[in-house]
Protein backbone atom coordinates (compact mmCIF):
# COMPACT_ATOMS: atom_id res chain seq x y z
CA UNK A 1 0.00 0.00 0.00
CA UNK A 2 1.29 3.43 -0.81
CA UNK A 3 1.01 6.25 2.02
CA UNK A 4 0.84 9.64 1.50
CA UNK A 5 1.80 12.07 4.39
CA UNK A 6 1.20 15.88 4.36
CA UNK A 7 2.87 17.85 7.30
CA UNK A 8 4.14 20.96 8.38
CA UNK A 9 6.61 18.94 9.82
CA UNK A 10 10.11 19.40 8.72
CA UNK A 11 11.56 16.06 8.16
CA UNK A 12 14.56 15.34 6.55
CA UNK A 13 14.41 11.13 7.34
CA UNK A 14 12.07 8.78 8.40
CA UNK A 15 14.31 7.91 11.26
CA UNK A 16 13.74 11.01 13.18
CA UNK A 17 12.65 10.14 16.56
CA UNK A 18 8.81 12.22 16.14
CA UNK A 19 5.43 11.09 16.70
CA UNK A 20 4.59 11.20 12.99
CA UNK A 21 7.83 9.67 11.75
CA UNK A 22 7.29 6.83 14.95
CA UNK A 23 3.48 6.31 13.23
CA UNK A 24 4.94 6.08 9.61
CA UNK A 25 8.05 4.02 10.39
CA UNK A 26 5.25 1.51 12.16
CA UNK A 27 3.60 1.56 8.20
CA UNK A 28 7.06 0.73 7.08
CA UNK A 29 7.58 -2.16 9.49
CA UNK A 30 4.06 -3.57 7.95
CA UNK A 31 5.11 -3.55 4.42
CA UNK A 32 3.59 -0.05 3.03
CA UNK A 33 5.78 2.32 1.23
CA UNK A 34 4.89 5.81 2.65
CA UNK A 35 5.57 9.17 0.96
CA UNK A 36 6.03 12.96 3.00
CA UNK A 37 5.41 15.88 1.55
CA UNK A 38 7.71 18.30 4.03
CA UNK A 39 8.28 22.12 3.63
CA UNK A 40 11.04 23.72 3.35
CA UNK A 41 10.66 27.69 4.60
CA UNK A 42 12.58 30.67 2.98
CA UNK A 43 14.02 31.48 5.88
CA UNK A 44 16.34 28.36 5.42
CA UNK A 45 17.42 29.24 1.73
CA UNK A 46 17.00 25.84 0.56
CA UNK A 47 15.95 24.37 -2.63
CA UNK A 48 13.18 21.99 -2.77
CA UNK A 49 14.43 18.09 -3.62
CA UNK A 50 13.48 14.73 -2.96
CA UNK A 51 14.82 12.67 -0.37
CA UNK A 52 14.54 8.82 -1.41
CA UNK A 53 15.51 6.15 1.57
CA UNK A 54 14.21 3.43 -0.17
CA UNK A 55 10.68 2.42 1.87
CA UNK A 56 10.27 6.48 2.42
CA UNK A 57 10.56 9.31 -0.17
CA UNK A 58 10.63 12.50 1.25
CA UNK A 59 9.64 15.59 -0.95
CA UNK A 60 10.91 19.03 0.18
CA UNK A 61 8.35 21.59 -0.94
CA UNK A 62 9.51 25.37 -1.48
CA UNK A 63 6.94 27.34 1.12
CA UNK A 64 7.11 31.12 2.85
CA UNK A 65 8.16 31.14 6.60
CA UNK A 66 5.43 29.26 8.76
CA UNK A 67 7.15 29.01 12.18
CA UNK A 68 8.30 31.34 14.59
CA UNK A 69 6.90 33.94 12.75
CA UNK A 70 4.53 36.89 12.55
CA UNK A 71 0.63 35.86 12.98
CA UNK A 72 0.24 37.95 9.26
CA UNK A 73 3.24 36.40 7.57
CA UNK A 74 2.23 32.89 9.26
CA UNK A 75 -1.68 33.54 7.92
CA UNK A 76 -0.15 34.45 4.22
CA UNK A 77 2.38 31.55 4.01
CA UNK A 78 -0.35 29.00 5.04
CA UNK A 79 -2.72 29.85 2.36
CA UNK A 80 -0.05 29.17 -0.50
CA UNK A 81 0.71 26.34 1.08
CA UNK A 82 -2.26 24.57 -0.43
CA UNK A 83 -1.07 24.85 -3.91
CA UNK A 84 2.21 24.70 -3.07
CA UNK A 85 1.60 21.35 -2.22
CA UNK A 86 -0.98 19.96 -5.09
CA UNK A 87 2.25 21.71 -7.29
CA UNK A 88 4.54 19.34 -5.61
CA UNK A 89 2.05 16.04 -6.31
CA UNK A 90 1.55 16.94 -9.66
CA UNK A 91 5.74 16.67 -10.26
CA UNK A 92 7.07 14.50 -8.20
CA UNK A 93 4.54 12.15 -7.56
CA UNK A 94 2.04 11.76 -10.86
CA UNK A 95 3.39 8.13 -11.50
CA UNK A 96 2.53 7.21 -7.88
CA UNK A 97 -1.02 6.10 -6.72
CA UNK A 98 -2.08 6.31 -3.50
CA UNK A 99 -4.31 4.06 -1.27
CA UNK A 100 -4.32 6.25 2.03
CA UNK A 101 -3.59 10.25 2.71
CA UNK A 102 -3.27 10.79 6.64
CA UNK A 103 -2.87 14.53 7.17
CA UNK A 104 -2.44 16.07 10.88
CA UNK A 105 -3.91 19.58 11.89
CA UNK A 106 -2.16 22.23 11.75
CA UNK A 107 -3.08 23.17 8.95
CA UNK A 108 -6.19 23.09 7.81
CA UNK A 109 -5.47 24.25 4.45
CA UNK A 110 -4.73 20.80 2.71
CA UNK A 111 -8.32 20.32 1.66
CA UNK A 112 -7.59 20.80 -2.39
CA UNK A 113 -4.19 18.77 -2.22
CA UNK A 114 -6.63 16.01 0.06
CA UNK A 115 -9.56 15.88 -2.43
CA UNK A 116 -7.26 16.23 -5.69
CA UNK A 117 -5.38 12.82 -4.93
CA UNK A 118 -8.40 11.37 -3.03
CA UNK A 119 -10.32 11.74 -7.18
CA UNK A 120 -7.36 11.22 -8.63
CA UNK A 121 -6.48 7.85 -6.82
CA UNK A 122 -9.71 6.86 -5.67
CA UNK A 123 -7.87 6.72 -1.94
CA UNK A 124 -9.25 6.92 1.46
CA UNK A 125 -8.17 9.96 3.58
CA UNK A 126 -7.71 10.30 7.13
CA UNK A 127 -7.55 13.05 9.45
CA UNK A 128 -5.34 13.10 12.68
CA UNK A 129 -6.82 16.06 14.31
CA UNK A 130 -4.45 17.17 16.74
CA UNK A 131 -5.08 21.08 16.47
CA UNK A 132 -9.11 22.53 16.45
CA UNK A 133 -8.70 25.69 14.36
CA UNK A 134 -9.86 28.16 14.04
CA UNK A 135 -11.74 28.31 17.42
CA UNK A 136 -8.49 27.84 19.28
CA UNK A 137 -6.93 31.03 18.15
CA UNK A 138 -10.24 32.34 19.18
CA UNK A 139 -10.21 31.07 22.48
CA UNK A 140 -6.62 32.98 22.89
CA UNK A 141 -7.52 36.18 21.66
CA UNK A 142 -5.88 35.97 18.38
CA UNK A 143 -8.59 36.02 15.77
CA UNK A 144 -11.79 37.55 16.61
CA UNK A 145 -15.06 36.47 14.80
CA UNK A 146 -16.62 39.71 14.50
CA UNK A 147 -15.76 42.76 12.30
CA UNK A 148 -13.30 43.17 9.33
CA UNK A 149 -10.91 40.60 10.80
CA UNK A 150 -14.22 38.23 11.30
CA UNK A 151 -13.58 37.45 7.72
CA UNK A 152 -10.65 35.67 7.78
CA UNK A 153 -12.21 33.47 11.09
CA UNK A 154 -14.37 32.39 8.40
CA UNK A 155 -12.70 31.78 5.64
CA UNK A 156 -10.43 29.62 7.84
CA UNK A 157 -14.01 28.27 9.40
CA UNK A 158 -15.17 27.13 6.36
CA UNK A 159 -11.73 25.84 5.66
CA UNK A 160 -12.11 23.23 8.37
CA UNK A 161 -15.53 22.26 7.24
CA UNK A 162 -14.14 20.97 4.29
CA UNK A 163 -11.06 19.50 5.69
CA UNK A 164 -13.80 17.57 7.88
CA UNK A 165 -16.35 16.75 4.32
CA UNK A 166 -13.59 15.23 2.77
CA UNK A 167 -11.86 12.66 5.74
CA UNK A 168 -13.48 9.57 5.46
CA UNK A 169 -12.11 9.09 8.74
CA UNK A 170 -11.21 12.14 11.63
CA UNK A 171 -9.05 10.56 14.35
CA UNK A 172 -9.49 12.60 17.74
CA UNK A 173 -6.97 12.91 20.17
CA UNK A 174 -8.94 11.88 23.39
CA UNK A 175 -13.35 11.14 24.08
CA UNK A 176 -13.60 14.96 25.08
CA UNK A 177 -11.93 15.87 21.40
CA UNK A 178 -14.03 14.13 19.55
CA UNK A 179 -17.44 14.96 21.25
CA UNK A 180 -16.48 18.49 20.87
CA UNK A 181 -15.88 17.33 16.97
CA UNK A 182 -19.08 16.02 16.74
CA UNK A 183 -20.94 18.89 18.75
CA UNK A 184 -19.58 21.84 17.07
CA UNK A 185 -20.06 20.45 13.62
CA UNK A 186 -23.59 17.76 13.13
CA UNK A 187 -23.02 17.85 9.89
CA UNK A 188 -20.43 15.02 10.35
CA UNK A 189 -21.67 11.73 10.89
CA UNK A 190 -20.13 9.98 14.58
CA UNK A 191 -19.40 7.32 12.46
CA UNK A 192 -16.75 9.02 10.27
CA UNK A 193 -15.02 10.28 14.22
CA UNK A 194 -13.15 8.17 16.58
CA UNK A 195 -10.57 8.72 19.12
CA UNK A 196 -7.14 8.04 17.20
CA UNK A 197 -4.43 9.25 19.98
CA UNK A 198 -0.69 10.79 20.43
CA UNK A 199 1.31 8.16 19.85
CA UNK A 200 4.85 7.56 20.34
CA UNK A 201 7.79 4.92 19.47
CA UNK A 202 8.26 2.96 22.87
CA UNK A 203 11.94 3.96 24.21
CA UNK A 204 12.74 3.88 27.92
CA UNK A 205 14.24 7.37 28.92
CA UNK A 206 14.53 6.92 32.78
CA UNK A 207 17.71 7.22 34.41
CA UNK A 208 19.61 5.72 37.17
CA UNK A 209 20.25 7.66 40.34
CA UNK A 210 23.71 8.22 39.22
CA UNK A 211 22.99 9.70 36.05
CA UNK A 212 19.98 11.73 37.75
CA UNK A 213 22.97 13.32 40.11
CA UNK A 214 25.42 13.94 37.26
CA UNK A 215 22.88 15.34 34.84
CA UNK A 216 21.59 17.89 37.57
CA UNK A 217 25.54 18.92 38.43
CA UNK A 218 25.86 19.44 34.91
CA UNK A 219 23.11 22.09 34.24
CA UNK A 220 23.24 23.24 37.83
CA UNK A 221 19.91 21.65 39.14
CA UNK A 222 19.74 21.31 42.98
CA UNK A 223 20.20 17.83 44.53
CA UNK A 224 18.31 18.20 47.12
CA UNK A 225 15.31 19.56 45.84
CA UNK A 226 11.84 18.10 44.28
CA UNK A 227 12.24 19.15 40.42
CA UNK A 228 9.52 19.95 38.26
CA UNK A 229 9.94 20.17 35.09
CA UNK A 230 8.28 21.74 32.06
CA UNK A 231 9.40 21.32 28.44
CA UNK A 232 8.28 22.52 25.23
CA UNK A 233 6.62 25.30 23.13
CA UNK A 234 6.56 28.75 25.23
CA UNK A 235 3.76 30.31 23.31
CA UNK A 236 0.03 32.07 24.02
CA UNK A 237 -1.72 28.42 24.13
CA UNK A 238 0.73 27.54 27.11
CA UNK A 239 -0.29 30.56 29.36
CA UNK A 240 3.01 31.91 30.28
CA UNK A 241 1.08 34.64 32.46
CA UNK A 242 -0.34 31.71 34.45
CA UNK A 243 2.53 29.94 34.78
CA UNK A 244 4.98 33.04 35.83
CA UNK A 245 2.13 33.59 38.80
CA UNK A 246 2.52 29.99 39.87
CA UNK A 247 6.10 30.00 39.71
CA UNK A 248 5.90 33.16 42.14
CA UNK A 249 3.37 31.27 44.64
CA UNK A 250 5.78 28.28 44.49
CA UNK A 251 8.20 30.42 46.35
CA UNK A 252 6.35 29.70 49.57
CA UNK A 253 7.77 25.53 48.74
CA UNK A 254 11.22 26.19 49.19
CA UNK A 255 12.09 22.35 48.41
CA UNK A 256 10.69 22.35 45.46
CA UNK A 257 12.87 23.72 42.12
CA UNK A 258 11.23 24.42 38.94
CA UNK A 259 13.16 23.73 35.49
CA UNK A 260 11.70 24.99 32.15
CA UNK A 261 12.79 24.18 28.99
CA UNK A 262 11.65 25.63 25.77
CA UNK A 263 11.09 28.13 23.08
CA UNK A 264 8.34 30.32 21.74
CA UNK A 265 6.58 33.31 21.37
CA UNK A 266 6.16 34.13 24.79
CA UNK A 267 9.30 32.97 25.61
CA UNK A 268 10.62 36.46 26.37
CA UNK A 269 8.10 36.87 28.92
CA UNK A 270 9.96 34.17 31.46
CA UNK A 271 13.30 35.61 30.06
CA UNK A 272 12.25 38.97 31.80
CA UNK A 273 10.56 37.30 34.94
CA UNK A 274 14.18 35.18 35.27
CA UNK A 275 16.36 39.12 34.74
CA UNK A 276 13.41 41.10 36.88
CA UNK A 277 13.32 38.47 39.65
CA UNK A 278 15.85 36.96 39.82
CA UNK A 279 14.10 33.39 41.25
CA UNK A 280 16.35 31.03 43.14
CA UNK A 281 14.15 28.33 42.88
CA UNK A 282 13.26 28.69 38.65
CA UNK A 283 16.23 27.55 36.19
CA UNK A 284 15.09 28.63 32.18
CA UNK A 285 16.85 27.15 29.02
CA UNK A 286 16.15 28.12 25.69
CA UNK A 287 15.12 25.06 23.50
CA UNK A 288 18.20 22.31 23.50
CA UNK A 289 18.88 19.50 21.06
CA UNK A 290 16.41 16.82 21.29
CA UNK A 291 19.28 14.16 22.99
CA UNK A 292 20.28 16.83 25.78
CA UNK A 293 16.48 17.52 26.43
CA UNK A 294 15.59 14.46 26.83
CA UNK A 295 18.10 13.51 29.67
CA UNK A 296 17.60 16.97 31.26
CA UNK A 297 13.72 16.03 31.78
CA UNK A 298 14.61 12.46 32.80
CA UNK A 299 16.65 13.52 35.74
CA UNK A 300 13.61 15.79 37.32
CA UNK A 301 10.98 14.28 39.23
CA UNK A 302 7.63 15.34 37.71
CA UNK A 303 6.15 16.84 34.43
CA UNK A 304 4.22 19.84 34.13
CA UNK A 305 1.76 20.34 31.37
CA UNK A 306 0.13 24.39 30.92
CA UNK A 307 -2.69 24.98 29.28
CA UNK A 308 -4.28 28.14 28.83
CA UNK A 309 -7.79 28.64 30.68
CA UNK A 310 -9.48 30.58 28.08
CA UNK A 311 -9.51 27.21 25.86
CA UNK A 312 -12.69 26.22 25.16
CA UNK A 313 -11.61 23.15 22.81
CA UNK A 314 -9.89 20.02 24.61
CA UNK A 315 -6.04 20.30 24.14
CA UNK A 316 -3.89 17.12 24.51
CA UNK A 317 -0.06 18.02 24.23
CA UNK A 318 1.65 15.32 23.15
CA UNK A 319 4.65 16.51 25.35
CA UNK A 320 2.95 13.88 27.92
CA UNK A 321 4.21 10.96 26.14
CA UNK A 322 7.87 12.06 26.99
CA UNK A 323 7.43 12.66 30.52
CA UNK A 324 6.08 9.20 30.47
CA UNK A 325 8.80 7.80 28.72
CA UNK A 326 11.07 8.88 30.78
CA UNK A 327 8.61 7.43 33.92
CA UNK A 328 7.87 10.60 35.52
CA UNK A 329 4.52 11.76 37.05
CA UNK A 330 2.57 14.30 35.34
CA UNK A 331 1.01 17.58 36.95
CA UNK A 332 -1.61 18.77 34.57
CA UNK A 333 -2.56 22.21 35.07
CA UNK A 334 -5.39 23.04 32.72
CA UNK A 335 -8.48 24.35 31.27
CA UNK A 336 -11.99 22.82 32.47
CA UNK A 337 -12.81 21.55 28.58
CA UNK A 338 -9.86 19.16 28.33
CA UNK A 339 -9.77 15.69 29.52
CA UNK A 340 -5.95 15.19 29.59
CA UNK A 341 -6.08 15.85 33.52
CA UNK A 342 -9.11 13.45 33.86
CA UNK A 343 -7.24 10.91 32.09
CA UNK A 344 -4.45 11.76 34.11
CA UNK A 345 -5.44 11.52 37.23
CA UNK A 346 -7.96 8.40 36.71
CA UNK A 347 -4.81 6.78 35.43
CA UNK A 348 -3.08 6.75 38.44
CA UNK A 349 -0.23 8.42 37.05
CA UNK A 350 -0.44 12.33 38.02
CA UNK A 351 -2.15 15.09 39.47
CA UNK A 352 -4.87 17.98 37.55
CA UNK A 353 -5.54 21.44 38.72
CA UNK A 354 -7.25 24.17 36.77
CA UNK A 355 -4.93 26.73 35.62
CA UNK A 356 -6.75 29.69 36.73
CA UNK A 357 -5.45 29.52 40.49
CA UNK A 358 -1.77 29.77 41.09
CA UNK A 359 -2.06 29.31 44.86
CA UNK A 360 -3.82 26.41 43.97
CA UNK A 361 -0.96 25.12 41.79
CA UNK A 362 1.35 26.16 44.92
CA UNK A 363 -0.69 24.31 47.49
CA UNK A 364 -0.81 20.81 45.18
CA UNK A 365 2.75 21.31 44.46
CA UNK A 366 3.57 21.76 48.47
CA UNK A 367 1.23 18.44 48.45
CA UNK A 368 3.33 16.56 46.18
CA UNK A 369 6.45 17.19 47.82
CA UNK A 370 5.54 14.37 50.62
CA UNK A 371 3.96 12.20 48.44
CA UNK A 372 5.75 8.83 47.14
CA UNK A 373 6.24 9.13 43.43
CA UNK A 374 7.73 6.28 42.37
CA UNK A 375 4.94 4.68 41.44
CA UNK A 376 2.88 6.72 40.19
CA UNK A 377 5.92 6.90 37.11
CA UNK A 378 6.13 3.41 36.87
CA UNK A 379 1.95 3.52 36.23
CA UNK A 380 2.61 6.40 33.35
CA UNK A 381 4.75 3.77 31.89
CA UNK A 382 2.95 1.01 32.13
CA UNK A 383 -0.40 3.30 30.37
CA UNK A 384 2.14 4.53 27.78
CA UNK A 385 3.22 1.04 26.30
CA UNK A 386 -1.09 0.09 26.67
CA UNK A 387 -2.63 3.13 25.22
CA UNK A 388 -0.10 5.31 23.27
CA UNK A 389 2.22 3.02 21.44
CA UNK A 390 2.11 3.50 17.43
CA UNK A 391 1.19 -0.52 16.54
CA UNK A 392 -2.25 1.19 18.76
CA UNK A 393 -2.87 4.35 16.26
CA UNK A 394 -1.71 1.78 13.38
CA UNK A 395 -4.27 -0.77 13.74
CA UNK A 396 -7.38 1.94 14.42
CA UNK A 397 -6.38 3.70 10.89
CA UNK A 398 -6.12 0.49 9.26
CA UNK A 399 -9.19 -0.62 10.47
Amino acid sequence: MNVLFLSLGKYWTINESEGYTDLLREFIHNGHKVYILSPTERREGKPAQLIDEGSSRIIKVKTGNIQKTNFIEKGISTLLIEPQFKRAVKKHLKDVRFDLVLYPTPPITFVNVVKYVKKRDGARTYLLLKDIFPQNAVDIGLMPKTGLKGLLYKYFRAKEKKLYAVSDKIGCMSPANAAYVLKHNPEVSPERVEVCPNVIEIVDKSVTPDTRRAIREKYGIPLDKTVFAYGGNLGRPQGIGYMIRCLEEAKACPDAHFLIAGDGTDYPLLENYMKEKRPSHVTLFKRLPKDEYDTLIAACDVGLIFLDHRFTIPNFPSRMLGYMQARLPILACTDPNTDIGDIISQGGYGWKCESNDPRAFAGLVSDILYQERRSLGEAGYKYLCEHYTTKVAYDIIMK
